[in-house]
């Protein structure tokens, strides 16, 4: 896992076309994690860059492809969600790394859609978990070629079962999060 460029219309804006439409839920998670990327390049504040996002980028085609209308309300919520916590799920993450692995060795974008997967699994609490994860392994299938969508698939069932754990049925193995 290397580097993000400091072009914050490369990497994100760049995902790979799945060969299905995306719905309106999938694309404000597409656009959420691309905004969370935006906002670590430039230091904008989430009001800015969603304000900025709804108004230009929401129309716009993803990756290519038509979309269904981007649910705008959850767009909203996961950007400025994951600014606001952002410390909070850095936590979270870092407690389900393998002892190896810090928060700060993450690639940049690599990050942000661990944060905003984590927000979904700790707040979003209507959302199955196997669909959080569902929806964040494909953007990881989009955005990287490689490793990466089996670590964000590991890291995110780890996290899942602690989190939620009565989803799964079984006895928490992890650390506590609270």
């Amino acid at each position: 896992m290397t580097g993000q460029s400091n072009d914050t219309t490369s990497g994100p804006s760049k995902a790979k076309a799945g060969g299905r439409r995306p719905s309106g839920l999938s694309a404000a998670r597409l656009l959420a994690v691309q905004a969370l990327y935006q906002m670590s390049l430039t230091a904008e504040p989430a009001g800015q860059v969603v304000s900025e996002f709804l108004e230009h980028r929401v129309s716009e085609d993803v990756d290519g492809l038509k979309h269904g209308a981007v649910n705008r309300e959850l767009l909203a919520e996961l950007v400025q969600g994951v600014s606001s916590q952002a410390g909070t799920l850095d936590d979270m993450i870092a407690a389900v790394l393998d002892d190896d692995w810090t928060i700060e060795r993450l690639e940049i974008l690599l990050l942000a859609l661990l944060r905003s997967a984590t927000f979904e699994l700790s707040e979003r609490l209507e959302v199955p978990a196997r669909v959080v994860i569902s929806e964040y392994v494909d953007l990881a299938n989009a955005f990287f070629d490689g490793r990466e969508t089996a670590f964000v698939n590991g890291l995110l069932d780890r996290l899942a079962h602690v989190l939620r754990i009565e989803e799964f049925g079984e006895a928490a193995v992890l650390p506590d999060l609270s």
